[in-house]
């Protein structure tokens, strides 16, 4: 699909509304609360763009969304979409310092947030110079207002805004793994675009299909693999309100709703794999089809995962910026360790330090282009003209091609290690010590030795029953020798009860390296 596929004047509820001709009394949200046909769901999304229509919200303007994935939540997503306002998905695991900075920077007219979230912002409501309605989901106290008592008298008849197929429908911030959170637009064409590159013609959604994610809704990853792209087939979702750590609620989740689908990330399937005797204990035996994103999928538990469940999992690299995947592995096409082949319709090159495309096998800059890229930040100059160059985005991911045209993750461009003058990929040396017998999951990042030269230093998280020590690490050490070359081997390891990540389960490294110039310190002032 192109945007040119679409009408001029769209607007993306087409992607719920497609389906009322013939699938309006068909279950479309299943969730431990509600479940709702399509044509309840377009019902509330009515009730809730009246009742914004009914606030002033005009096109264009932002409408903050902060709550649990629920029915609520996909109503008000939709409900704005449809009035032609922006829907802005916010983190539900944000700090009232952080919610402050995106309410300003988005400058949202109305927040829909609910009741568990609301002393999260209490603290910050008094000073927002742009915020002027707050709609509590469950029970609102004094001054706010209920959103089932928001909604309840307003028509479930309502035409959708003339919307351009360029303007802007959804607004997310990055997760921020350094500096401020970056705001990134999308527009109205994005959603079915990606819907159809990816979910239809790779992924091979079909109306059948029931999907359920660990990934949450205020995240694209979510919000495509779990509402946009089923949506577009006529298929079904299922809702987790719950904490994506929580891997034992999660398969009781997909034993419950026996979805046919299954988002995750490489943390969430480590995790499900230190489980003992999970594919026992749970009926997994719906699923037809495991996919990742977030980061990179490591061989060792893509074969962990086949040997215990018998399903194989897709992985592939997207971003917020693009919206969803532009390089994944298929059904039936898959190579365990790479993130696959480019999605059609998206454009890929990988360019060294000075802008030359590098030659095949070479490590280099990743940069992608297609029509779902977003044009720039949100209030931030600088950070754009870095990011969109023309029709490029430079993804600042690090990536090589091998010879059948895969390519493979290297690390982020700012993780990559130069030991004894050879660059490190931090990923390569990560997936060999996962595939060791004690390792859940583990960081690599690069730390100064006592020259103050650079040397690959790991962080690990253990599995149960095992505890750290010096023989420990001397045997982890020697594991990656043994299948790597030796000057990629940790030189150190650090056993740790968890790796620091975003709320999207990206490993924060800039944390990591803090914590390894903080060892080297202690070990040079012991020294002396």
């Amino acid at each position: 699909m192109k945007a040119s596929d679409l009408p001029l004047y769209y607007n993306a509820v087409d992607i719920l509304e497609r389906n009322l001709p013939d699938r309006a009394e068909k279950v479309a949200l299943y969730s431990p609360d509600r479940t709702l046909t399509f044509q309840q769901v377009a019902d509330e999304v009515n009730q809730v763009g009246n009742a914004l229509r009914a606030l002033d919200v005009r096109a264009g303007e932002m409408v903050g969304i902060l709550t649990w994935d629920s029915a609520e939540w996909v109503t008000a997503f939709f409900g704005t979409i449809k009035i032609g306002a922006i829907a802005l998905g916010m983190n539900t695991l944000l700090t009232p310092p952080e919610y402050d900075y995106i309410l300003r920077d988005s400058r949202a007219r109305v927040l829909i947030v609910h009741q568990d979230l609301l002393p999260k912002i209490e603290p910050i409501l008094q000073d927002q110079p742009f915020l002027e309605q707050v709609i509590v989901i469950g029970n609102a106290q004094g001054s706010l207002t209920s959103f089932n008592e928001w909604i309840a008298e307003q028509p479930t008849d309502l035409g959708p805004a003339l919307t351009h197929r360029e303007d802007s429908a959804t607004l997310n911030y990055s997760s921020g793994t350094t500096g401020q959170p970056k705001g990134i637009l999308h527009a109205q064409k994005d959603l079915p675009i990606t819907a159809a590159l990816w979910g239809k013609n790779v992924l091979g959604l079909r109306e059948d299909d029931r999907t359920f994610a660990v990934a949450k809704l205020f995240f694209t990853f979510g919000t495509g693999g779990n509402l946009i792209f089923p949506w577009f087939v006529g298929a079904s979702v299922v809702l987790y309100p719950g904490s994506p750590r929580e891997m034992d609620r999660v398969l009781e989740m997909i034993d419950r709703f026996q979805p046919t689908v299954f988002y995750n990330s490489p943390t969430g399937y480590a995790i499900i794999l230190a489980m003992e005797r999970f594919a026992e204990k749970y009926d997994l035996s719906s699923l037809r089809l495991c996919v990742s994103a977030g980061e990179a999928l490591p061989a060792p538990i893509w074969q962990r995962w086949k040997e215990q469940t018998g399903l194989e999992i897709i992985d592939g690299i997207g971003s917020t910026e693009v919206y969803h995947i532009f390089i994944s592995n298929r059904p039936g096409d898959i190579r365990p360790g790479s993130s696959g082949r480019p999605v059609p319709g998206y454009e890929l090159k990988i360019v060294d330090e000075d802008g030359a495309e590098a030659p095949q096998g070479e490590i280099g800059n990743l940069l992608v282009s297609g029509e779902s890229v977003a044009l720039s930040y949100l209030h931030q100059y600088e950070r754009s003209r870095q990011t969109f160059q023309g029709p490029w985005l430079f993804t600042g991911d690090k990536y090589y091609v091998d010879e059948d045209g895969y390519y493979w993750h290297a690390g982020r461009s700012d993780d990559m290690i130069k030991a004894g003058g050879i660059w490190v990929s931090p990923m390569e040396v990560e997936s060999v010590l996962i595939g060791h017998a004690a390792v859940v999951e583990c960081a690599i990042v690069g730390r100064a030795d006592a020259s103050d030269l650079t040397k690959p230093q790991a962080f690990v998280v253990l599995k149960a029953g095992y505890e750290g020590s010096p023989e420990l690490e001397q045997e982890l050490i020697q594991y990656a020798r043994d299948q790597i070359a030796p000057y990629k081997r940790p030189r150190w390891v650090k056993f740790v009860d968890q790796l620091p990540k975003t709320a999207t389960g990206k490993i924060q490294r800039f944390r990591l390296r803090e914590l390894a110039e903080a060892l080297h310190d202690e070990e040079v002032g012991a020294a002396r």
